[in-house]
């Protein structure tokens, strides 16, 4: 047993707190750390290996370390060298992938493997996939190689075998196909040598069942392990630490409350498990937390509570008091943005914070667009981090090559994006004949596809792939100057039936989905301020013209200094002085299909409980009363986890532009009336006012226009109404706005969040 005395560096233990120091403090026997947010985790975990080396002699190679990024385990490396003021070396520390490889490389040949195996990433399985679903004779077209592999992936890491599988889904044809591939995946990696990621934790545990002497001589080298974020190790990630930590000197440092990756196969119920897996074990709660005001933790705590299945610990902070939370009722998604921005440069130019100390949060990445284009328009520097920006996301690009090829047909470049999506049965033999013969002729590629049928080197197939997608663009050309950009948008979408192309992927299509409608809301937005015939050209030519301006490298210059934009998701492990949750609405976060899973509604109160907690002085909780989403203006209720605040610490706000109608939410926020209902009333309500009746009949008090009446928009003022046509969604109203500078302004119903101006009648 290993516990020889040694040099105690004083200076270790002074600055702990009394948990942080009986957490570092304990030796021999399992310990599970509950660590709040910004209780110092990181700080007890590195002093509690230097203290394990210089203290108790143990040795730096027989100390297994998890972390959950390279990052965080250089990081940690460096802070106990600095600790034992020399390097640690012999140590294993790293990432769950990064350490089972290291084991992997010295028994592969134990496994069929070589030492020099290859280690697959994303695109490599995916080629891999696409080859397998081919020759086992399934259409790639049918079954998207991606969304297989993350139908595999998922059955990995929960260590669900290829049989169970299928005989879990038996009338589910896509889950069929996936068993399929995933039985012959494992075979084709061995002859390739190669490993992908999921293997790279499935193997050592096979290793250790084919071979108890191999797992015995690891249960003796490694005397202690450790692991951090234990509440996002998956089952494969336990069993693998239960194998290696048998003798019981594990300890795990987690926060069930911060446990926000279920969508990819982490498992909360491993830190209750720790304690009946690992008798006797030890539990430290870690709860004074040095990041916040005991206002924010106030809110994150009153949070928090509602979940039923977590161990329970409360955060609490010598900072007492602090500005109190500001909620903030907005009429839209731009209403929401625009306020946002001014309030955070406001308090710029007061001199609160710097725009490097400030956050925006939010649900989807599909939220950023509306944010990206009101920091643009306001001049006020961001920078988008853990995403692409919007205009820059495949799924946005692709379509908006569509658009591009029906404003310009001579444009080569949105030709050979767009003819790839979906996938056509055109590869690249069949667009280098296009290309060539297109030179021949000088002709652009979209003319050379529409007479396809006089190039001999193409297959008859092929030939009919490239005449349709020819008229199918020429079909929109005709009609562009009359259509709003949306309109094409949408007609597109149809036309292609994108929607399923992107669902096919998995829960990254689904995700890529909502961009899709983003982009459509987005074009539906410009269409109500964009000045008349200002600039000349389509609408959709100058739409294309904005798009491409946002999407420049100039629209983040100077990013460096700016506001940060992340989801919420990404943001783990941060923290800002002022922090904004934005998007606090009913069906967007909580997300709808969050109630429809098991314990689906408790992972999205963590992730709020992870966007509260990073804040550190001020914390600001936006919503808004409508939101367009697929081109749709869609009703929205707050949160119900708004309804958790303490009502002593919340300052309830409403913008000063809010004139959208009242969507059956009562006022902003009056606790009494129908808007907010109790938790389980939400619940039940929410996926129906997901989808609103149409505009005209969303409510008895909608307005029903007529020539004359006199309305109110949330930008542009009062104005009198000229004239009305269409019907349902199409209803367009003329409106001859009062400020000279706006004019008349054509505005589609569905879109322009009108009401009646009775104090200009």
């Amino acid at each position: 047993m290993i516990d020889t005395p040694g040099a105690t560096r004083p200076d270790w233990l002074g600055t702990l707190n009394p948990a942080q120091r009986a957490a570092v403090e304990h030796v021999h026997g399992p310990l599970l750390v509950l660590a709040g947010a910004g209780s110092g985790k990181t700080r007890v975990l590195t002093t509690r290996i230097a203290s394990l080396i210089e203290r108790h002699g143990a040795p730096p190679e027989r100390i297994f370390a998890v972390t959950f990024t390279n990052k965080a385990a250089g990081e940690m490396k460096e802070r106990i060298g600095r600790l034992l003021a020399r390097d640690p070396s012999g140590l294993w520390i790293g990432t769950f992938h990064s350490l089972s490889a290291r084991l992997l490389r010295r028994e592969a040949p134990l496994i069929g493997f070589t030492r020099g195996f290859t280690i697959y990433d994303e695109d490599d399985r995916l080629s891999l996939v696409r080859r397998l679903l081919e020759q086992r004779g399934h259409s790639t077209k049918l079954f998207t190689p991606r969304g297989v592999s993350s139908l595999v992936s998922s059955a990995k890491n929960r260590m669900i075998p290829p049989e169970e599988l299928a005989q879990a889904s038996p009338f589910d044809r896509y889950a069929q196909v996936a068993a399929d591939v995933y039985g012959a995946l494992g075979p084709a990696l061995r002859a390739a040598n190669a490993m992908d990621f999921d293997d790279l934790l499935l193997h050592p545990l096979a290793l250790f069942k084919e071979h108890p002497d191999r797992l015995r001589a690891y249960q003796e080298r490694f005397a202690f392990v450790l692991v951090d974020e234990f509440q996002d190790t998956n089952k494969a990630q336990y069993q693998l630490i239960r194998l290696l930590g048998a003798d019981g000197n594990v300890c795990a440092v987690g926060d069930d409350d911060q446990s926000i990756y279920g969508w990819r196969g982490a498992d909360v119920r491993n830190m209750q498990e720790f304690q009946r897996d690992f008798p006797g074990t030890a539990l430290v709660r870690l709860e004074e937390n040095y990041r916040s005001s005991q206002v924010i933790l106030d809110a994150a705590n009153g949070v928090i509570a509602e979940n039923k299945s977590r161990i329970g610990k409360t955060l609490r902070t010598r900072r007492q008091g602090g500005e109190a939370v500001t909620l903030v009722a907005a009429a839209d998604e731009r209403d929401e943005a625009e306020w946002i921005v001014r309030e955070l440069e406001r308090r710029r130019a007061a001199g609160d914070w710097d725009l490097t100390e400030m956050a925006v949060l939010y649900r989807t990445n599909a939220q950023s667009r509306a944010l990206e284009e009101a920091f643009r328009r306001a001049g006020v520097p961001y920078r988008l981090v853990g995403a692409i920006s919007f205009y820059e996301r495949r799924e946005v690009k692709d379509l908006l090559a569509y658009l591009r090829l029906v404003a310009n047909p001579s444009d080569d470049e949105a030709f050979l994006r767009a003819v790839g999506v979906p996938r056509r049965g055109l590869g690249e033999a069949s667009l280098a004949a296009l290309g060539e013969a297109a030179a021949r002729w000088k002709q652009p590629l979209l003319a050379t596809a529409a007479i396809a049928d006089r190039i001999p080197d193409l297959r008859p197939n092929v030939r009919e792939a490239f005449r349709n997608f020819a008229a199918f663009i020429e079909g929109f050309a005709a009609r562009a100057a009359e259509l709003a950009p949306a309109a094409v948008l949408e007609e597109i979408i149809r036309g292609i039936d994108y929607e399923a192309v992107l669902l096919q992927e998995g829960p990254e299509g689904a995700e890529r989905w909502e961009n899709v409608r983003e982009l459509v809301a987005s074009a539906a937005n410009w269409s109500e301020v964009v000045p008349a015939d200002e600039e000349g050209g389509s609408p959709l030519e100058r739409f294309l013209a904005e798009a491409a301006l946002v999407s420049s490298h100039d629209s983040v210059s100077g990013a460096e200094q700016g506001v940060t934009l992340m989801t919420l998701h990404t943001a783990k492990g941060l923290e800002w002085p002022v922090v904004v949750l934005a998007g606090m609405e009913l069906g967007l976060f909580p997300l709808a299909r969050a109630e429809e899973q098991p314990d689906g509604l408790e992972e999205e109160r963590r992730l709020c409980y992870v966007g509260l907690t990073r804040a550190k002085d001020k914390l600001y909780l936006t919503w808004a009363r409508a939101r367009r989403r697929g081109g749709e203006l869609r009703p929205g209720g707050p949160s119900v986890f708004l309804k958790a605040l303490p009502p002593q610490i919340v300052d309830e706000q409403r913008t000063t532009s809010l004139w959208a109608p009242d969507w059956g939410g009562g006022r902003a926020f009056g606790r009494a009336t129908p808007g907010w209902r109790s938790p389980a009333g939400a619940a039940t309500r929410s996926s129906a006012r997901l989808t609103p009746p149409p505009v005209e009949e969303a409510s008895q008090d909608a307005p029903r226009f007529i020539k004359g009446e006199r309305v109110r928009h949330r930008h542009f003022g009062s104005g009198t109404i000229q004239g009305l046509s269409g019907t349902g969604r199409d209803l367009k109203v003329s409106v001859a706005f009062d400020d000279a500078e706006v004019g008349v302004k054509q505005l589609l119903v569905a879109y322009a969040g009108l009401e009646r101006d009775w104090e200009g009648a």
